[in-house]
């Protein structure tokens, strides 16, 4: 749980005050009585309760003075041996307009956030295992906007053609003519994560000047297999997804219209697919319908939500009083997905070698033996 107060929230002193205060490492309580209040003030919230001052509980709480790096230690660096083992991983914000999902994910270049620490991790780890395994790194970009899939990595990508969602049994959820980049090192991918947002849909509203539009789902697909492998060899798999989710809006709050009006509604009609997505995996008495195919962000995530994956979920709020009720809303909105329970396996497949391949096999054990003699 990380929240920041957005730098344009509107400042009104003699109104805004904290409503979110963090307790230690796993609790907060959201909308405390304040001692110094006394009854000057009317209720900032819907009902007609003073404080609603209730405590949540999750597995981690970022306050304010926490930093990038504090984050990604305690949400995504442990997804790195989980993807290194061959198994599936995700991880994405979530949360109001304006709250810092964004900059928690990508950063900037003084304070880098999850993308940037992960990448620099993860081929840290490929180079300190190229002696014992070939490993490949490939990656590819896309939003979801308006309900259509964008590649961000195509030259004019808003002209491009909207591209299909593909499901099977065997690949799971796949997304047809998505391009497919491999780079060398964590510069190489932050350079085609910069091309990518110059692509992405962003747009000024009344609570964020720089608001994202759509929904940006990076993957980061890691293929290895031994290289002292035999005729028969064992190839593991594995998708890191980092998904930026664009914030939840209320049309008063934005005072959007016109085409940021409909795209609201749009981002909005997504966001509660994916929150009926979260209750009916939550609900454990009885096996009810989940409804994946209610919007592309919900299908695209089926597998992170519910299937082969270790997920983390990023929820970030303001603790400022313009965002009482949207701070809320997340609030009770994270509180629902922990509940969700996955379950992982490993992805390995056995390759078995040609006939015609043997004479390259022998030949790159060979260069194996030579090397180990001369070190």
């Amino acid at each position: 749980m990380n929240y920041t107060e957005p730098a344009d929230a509107p400042k009104n002193e003699s109104t805004l005050r904290k409503v979110v205060h963090t307790i230690d490492d796993h609790v907060l309580v959201f909308d405390p009585p304040d001692e110094n209040d006394g009854d000057r003030r009317a209720p900032v919230g819907a009902s007609n309760k003073r404080h609603k001052d209730i405590r949540f509980v999750f597995d981690r709480v970022y306050g304010e003075e926490s930093t990038q790096r504090d984050l990604y230690e305690g949400t995504t660096r442990g997804l790195l041996d989980s993807v290194m083992s061959g198994y599936n991983a995700t991880v994405f914000a979530y949360g109001a307009t304006g709250c810092g999902k964004t900059y928690t994910i990508t950063g900037c270049p003084e304070d880098p956030g999850v993308i940037f620490l992960t990448m620099q991790e993860l081929f840290e780890r490929v180079n300190a295992a190229e002696d014992e395994r070939a490993i490949e790194v490939s990656l590819s970009y896309l939003e979801v906007y308006n309900e259509t899939i964008r590649d961000l990595l195509v030259d004019n990508s808003a002209q491009a053609v909207p591209l299909a969602l593909r499901e099977d049994a065997r690949q799971g959820v796949t997304v047809a003519g998505l391009s497919d980049h491999v780079p060398h090192n964590v510069e190489e991918v932050m350079g085609l994560l910069l091309r990518g947002n110059e692509n992405r849909t962003m747009s000024p509203t009344e609570a964020n000047a720089v608001s994202s539009r759509s929904h940006a789902v990076l993957q980061v697909h890691v293929r290895q297999k031994p290289k002292a492998g035999g005729l028969q060899t064992d190839v593991t798999t594995a998708t890191l997804s980092i998904i930026d989710l664009a914030g939840s809006e209320r049309a008063t709050v934005a005072r959007n219209n016109g085409t940021r009006m409909r795209e609201g509604a749009n981002i909005n009609r997504s966001l509660l697919a994916l929150a009926n997505c979260i209750n009916a995996l939550c609900d454990q008495k009885t096996k009810r319908h989940i409804p994946y195919r209610d919007s592309k962000l919900t299908r695209l995530l089926k597998f992170s939500l519910g299937g082969n994956c270790r997920t983390v979920m990023i929820t970030c709020v303001s603790p400022a009083s313009t965002y009482y009720e949207e701070t809320h809303n997340t609030l009770k909105y994270a509180n629902r997905a922990k509940n969700i329970k996955t379950t992982v396996a490993k992805n390995t497949k056995s390759t078995q070698v040609h006939l015609a391949q043997y004479q390259g096999k022998i030949r790159e054990q060979s260069d194996e033996i030579k090397r180990l003699q001369r070190e």
